[in-house]
């Protein structure tokens, strides 16, 4: 697929990472940073106080209902919107100086009971639900395939995702962000048209 250069969006995952290694990667030119804790992300941003707002905080785990004040209050982007309760949580939530939350819908493609994210039969309506919140800004989908070693496999999997967000896109939605793509499929997810890769063990090294 013939992309531009600056099509896909580089996202660090730092979970479980030291806030020294975010600032290296941040005075090596990386600014978006995911974590999956919001704890452990909530002490990483005030160790590295001093670099708001320049560092770009992106929420890519699971969120529960008790933890969305801190949320809506602290990071930038999240991605793991998988319910309206939560969506309108977050709006109410959000600080009215700061502007509007970005957020992503979470679609569960592979139907693991173990993942988060709509069914994505139920995706667009959700995601018309939250595109209405005052506070919220939809920017597109996020996804978590099943991992596979068969090339075929994870392919379908990914081309899934991509075509829940052109359905979106196609009733109407103004999207620009389709989150998916890790350290292991990288390369086929921007083949299916990712703008938003989350890679942590090729950055920060193993766990």
């Amino acid at each position: 697929m013939d992309r531009p250069a600056d099509g896909v969006t580089l996202l660090a995952v730092s979970k479980t990472f030291p806030a020294a290694d975010v600032r290296e990667a941040f005075q090596a030119g990386q600014h978006s940073f995911g974590e999956n804790y919001v704890q452990e992300a909530v002490d990483k941003m005030a160790e590295l106080a001093d670099l708001r707002p320049q560092i770009e905080w992106h929420l890519i785990g699971p969120l529960q209902s008790n933890k969305t004040r801190v949320v809506a209050e602290n990071f930038d982007w999240v991605h793991t919107v998988d319910r309206l309760k939560i969506a309108q949580r977050l709006s109410d939530q959000r600080p009215t100086h700061l502007p509007p939350l970005q957020v992503c819908v979470q679609v569960n493609t592979s139907g693991e009971a173990s993942k988060s994210g709509v069914e994505p039969a139920e995706a667009l309506a959700l995601a018309q639900a939250v595109a209405q919140l005052p506070h919220l800004h939809l920017r597109g989908v996020m996804a978590l395939p099943a991992p596979s070693t068969d090339a075929f496999t994870q392919h379908q999997a990914l081309k899934k995702i991509r075509e829940v967000f052109d359905e979106l896109r196609d009733h109407g939605l103004t999207l620009d962000t389709l989150s998916m793509g890790m350290s292991t499929d990288l390369e086929m997810a921007v083949e299916q048209g990712s703008t938003m890769v989350r890679i942590g063990s090729a950055i920060f090294g193993q766990r």
